[in-house]
């Protein structure tokens, strides 16, 4: 059953076991402008494109690209936060091993942790789901910007009534713009087989996060001494099956993050706190550098 605990408590459980293994959702990244899926009361304030509503028609690919191409400028200008930071000080002193994360920011591989598994992939990279040819994001983003001149003025407001689109990003790189404001807008196709099937390498909702995933971290789980999971209220299986999976197996499991979560009755440790002001008295606590 979920208790709350202190920083000290939590420190004195990674002093005593090997590498913590470490889950981490969208409430890691709100402090670097990316705002999650939920509020602090597990409720979700957005609904995100489903995998089954890109690949029924080219006009929901074409809606979805013209939102990304907006929110990307902004989201990929994302920096690493002190949450980020002491994740890397605390993997580089021992205290944490491998990372699962469940977002698809990058921000942990910026701040320099290693033995990071993107449970839900990145979008830094693009799939085409025709012929399965990948390349980097900024490719499709530069072609994107030439084959759209002025379209980002638009859609920021910059011409019309700025009534078009929404300032806030999404933890998937989109962003609220209307429909109207899409309809010529012209979306990237495969540079080898011209079909406009191509989308960011992430599992989208209703998606399936790949198996040999799946299982890689349930080996991860089932050898690890703790699970830590920073900034996820757990609301999806995707990464509550961990936390089930630990407890089943008798692991510690540590919360770290703001609001209830689905995992309160197999948690053992539980914060209720803000990500970088927590996680950088832990590693003090644990004395621990944090660059």
């Amino acid at each position: 059953m979920s208790t709350n605990v202190s920083v000290a408590d939590v420190a004195a459980l990674l002093r005593d076991c090997d590498p913590a293994l470490v889950l981490t959702g969208a409430g890691i990244s709100t402090e670097s402008g990316i705002p999650d899926y939920r509020g602090p009361d597990g409720n979700r304030r957005v609904t995100p494109m489903s995998h089954q509503e890109f690949i029924a028609t080219s006009a929901a690919r074409q809606r979805y690209w013209a939102r990304s191409f907006i929110g990307w400028q902004r989201f990929s200008a994302a920096e690493p936060n002190a949450g980020h930071r002491a994740v890397t000080g605390l993997q580089r002193a021992g205290a944490f091993g491998t990372v699962i994360t469940q977002n698809v920011d990058g921000l942990h591989q910026d701040a320099g942790t290693r033995d990071v598994i993107e449970l839900h992939g990145s979008l830094a990279e693009v799939e085409c789901l025709t012929c399965g040819e990948r390349v980097d994001r900024d490719l499709v983003q530069a072609f994107m910007d030439d084959a759209n001149p002025g379209f980002a003025s638009l859609a920021m407001g910059l011409v019309g009534d700025g009534s078009q689109v929404s300032s806030q990003i999404r933890p998937d790189g989109d962003i609220v713009l209307a429909d109207s404001a899409v309809q010529t807008f012209v979306a990237p196709r495969c540079l080898v087989c011209r079909a406009d099937t191509v989308k960011p390498d992430v599992v989208f909702f209703g998606g399936s996060v790949p198996k040999a995933r799946v299982e890689q971290c349930f080996a991860l789980t089932d050898a690890a001494p703790a699970l830590v999971v920073l900034g996820s209220s757990l609301k999806v299986m995707s990464g509550y099956r961990f936390v089930r999976r630990a407890a089943a197996h008798g692991i510690p499991v540590v919360v770290v993050t703001k609001g209830p979560t689905r995992g309160d009755a197999e948690t053992t440790h539980r914060i209720d706190a803000s990500l970088g002001v927590t996680l950088s008295a832990l590693a003090d606590e644990l004395a621990v550098s944090v660059d």
